[in-house]
């Protein structure tokens, strides 16, 4: 099927599919607006390599990629932010029901709207070449995808990729551990959020504690470069497990996050609000026990502020979405497990990656619409700005 381009005065326009016979008129309507709220949501593929001019139309935002050969080689945003870290969540499914990440009867994507993973291992691909070195693979829980050692293996081989990292709730690590560091998964994080079985039962609605120490015991027998603990607090729930879960990664040599809690989706998922820890209040705790000495980042790293805990091999850090923005140097883009490019954690900007590859669009026009859209990368987020449009997609449905 064809593409019809309609233009504005202003060379604003959406990609509406109409006559195969018509790939590019031109100034045939003048009025795309009226198009986009009648179609709202609609994104369809333009075939770039046949026309001068192409735009794709994303709720709630344009994209506009006219001719390329003056884009930059690279991924840099408008506030001169390189991306070096693409973060690819492979399914939205997951063995658990945790209250910040998703409601507790989900709906889930179709099996066909998922990335296959064909299409991951290319859109990877495509972004390493465009200048990404790190990936993390997240869900939903990615390690309940039949096919994840294989996809980790396939991404591990990419040239030019420096670091293939996962984010998993540690449910299936007893047996994937070993077979993912023997595919090329150099380190691994494991959300934990208490050390008492009967609150995780009711934080993960549907986890076994149990089940995700074995998990994590593993995961250090098969010999990650690094192991961190990912830990979400919420107030009134589990702020008193701070001070156990800093002694169990000390006892464990390995690493620990506190990470306050974003409002996406529903954040009341109980009849309990769940509430904002913030971080200060975490290393006022950490600090009255431990020296911590901050430790200098990489340019691919995340938003955690890390400190190295004095007199052992652990880093703590805190990742502060609402108290300390980290805005200003974020490096990251999201993939969804239905292939849309979230811009933004905290935006609702995407760009429908999936139906592009499945038009068959070549290499070079696929990489052309990504840098195209980093345009509409955003300075911040807004969490802490109630007056703003907030993110209604749960957690599960970007990757975390």
């Amino acid at each position: 099927m064809g593409s019809k381009i309609h233009q504005s005065t202003h060379k604003l326009a959406i990609a509406v599919v109409n006559d195969a016979s018509i790939d590019c008129p031109k100034n045939e309507d003048k009025t795309p607006a009226t198009i986009a709220n009648s179609r709202p949501g609609i994104t369809d593929v333009v075939k770039f390599n046949q026309c001068k001019l192409g735009i794709a139309y994303y709720l709630p935002f344009f994209v506009t990629l006219p001719t390329m050969k003056y884009q930059p080689p690279s991924l840099v945003d408008t506030f001169d932010r390189r991306i070096r870290y693409l973060r690819m969540s492979v399914t939205d499914r997951c063995d658990f029901r945790c209250q910040y990440c998703m409601t507790e009867e989900m709906r889930f994507l179709p099996r066909k709207s998922v990335l296959s993973a064909a299409e991951i291992v290319r859109l990877a691909t495509l972004f390493v070449e465009l200048g990404v070195e790190k990936i993390r693979l997240t869900g939903g829980e990615p390690l309940v995808r039949p096919d994840i050692v294989s996809i980790a293996r396939d991404l591990s081989a990419i040239d030019g990729l420096n670091e293939l990292v996962m984010t998993t709730n540690g449910s299936q690590l007893s047996t994937l551990a070993k077979p993912l560091v023997d595919a090329g998964v150099s380190r691994v994080n494991v959300s934990l959020d208490t050390l008492c079985s009967d609150q995780f039962s009711e934080l993960s609605r549907t986890g076994n504690l149990t089940t995700v120490l074995a998990g994590i015991d593993a995961a250090i027998a098969a010999g990650f470069k690094r192991i961190r603990l990912n830990t979400v607090l919420l107030s009134g729930q589990n702020e008193a497990q701070i001070e156990p879960l800093i002694n169990f990664a000390l006892d464990r040599g390995i690493d620990i996050a506190f990470i306050e809690e974003m409002p996406m989706g529903h954040i009341t998922q109980t009849d309990r609000e769940l509430s904002l820890v913030p971080s200060s209040q975490v290393l006022d705790i950490v600090k009255s026990r431990f020296t911590l000495t901050p430790v200098a980042g990489s340019p691919n790293d995340g938003p955690a502020r890390r400190y190295a805990v004095e007199g052992t091999g652990t880093e703590l850090g805190v990742i502060s979405p609402i108290t300390h923005n980290f805005c200003d140097s974020c490096n990251r883009l999201r993939i969804t497990p239905d292939g849309r490019l979230v811009l933004c954690l905290g935006h609702e900007n995407s760009l429908d990656l999936r139906q592009m590859l499945r038009s068959d669009m070549d290499a070079t026009s696929l990489k052309r619409a990504i840098v195209a859209a980093l345009a509409y990368k955003p300075e911040r987020h807004v969490f802490d700005q109630p007056d703003e449009p907030q993110v209604v997609r749960l957690m599960n449905v970007t990757g975390g």
